[in-house]
């Protein structure tokens, strides 16, 4: 099982949703506490909040990268404050990737699949990009790129003017020609691919 370090002060949210999702998830609840939990235990991915009391983020992550048992564990930075230089600065610094809230779940699932790919700590994840896909229709790029903004199969139809069954349709397809078994694995492959805009 993957083990996450969630570093954030409003914790609940990703608390409760990550284990549903086959993670098993620790909180801190700021950087100075995330430092001692760090010290006593290891982590494959650690997803770290900017605004913070006590340490903020990029304090934080400045330390997990000066600390040798600590520096190559992939951290994703979730933040709310959307200005282009201050990411670039937390990606000098160390984070993997990072993610601006409000977000949709599937979109950070997605993420830390990548995160994890590119770090080579997952561990046999059910699904390749290393061979040859299908082309996938204009109608299922649209699709899937409203799959990875959260919407479920009725939303989706809704906004297409299709029949829920359709929709089902072509996300079958889409698993198909991707061959993957879940919403997640699809979105991450189509967006490290660049089959759909992330």
């Amino acid at each position: 099982m993957t083990t996450v370090l969630l570093i954030d002060d409003n914790p609940k949210y990703l608390n409760d949703a990550l284990p549903y999702y086959g993670y098993d998830v620790h909180s801190a609840t700021d950087g100075v506490q995330a430092l001692k939990v760090l010290a006593n235990k290891k982590f494959d991915i650690i997803l770290l909040d900017v605004m913070m009391p006590n340490m903020n983020g990029w304090d934080t992550l400045k330390e997990i990268r000066k600390n040798i048992e600590t520096r190559d564990v992939p951290v994703i930075m979730i933040t709310a404050v959307n200005e282009d230089h201050k990411m670039v600065a937390g990606l000098k610094n160390g984070a993997d990737d990072y993610i601006i809230k409000p977000f949709v779940l599937p979109n950070l699932l997605a993420r830390m699949e990548a995160v994890l790919r590119r770090s080579r700590r997952s561990i046999d994840l059910p699904f390749t990009s290393d061979t040859p896909i299908q082309t996938l229709t204009s109608r299922e790029k649209e699709v899937l790129e409203m799959a990875a903004k959260g919407a479920n199969n009725k939303e989706i139809a809704e906004k297409l003017v299709l029949s829920e069954v359709t929709i089902k349709s072509h996300m079958n397809s889409i698993f198909k020609k991707l061959k993957v078994t879940n919403r997640t694995q699809a979105v991450l492959l189509a967006i490290q691919m660049n089959l759909i805009k992330n």
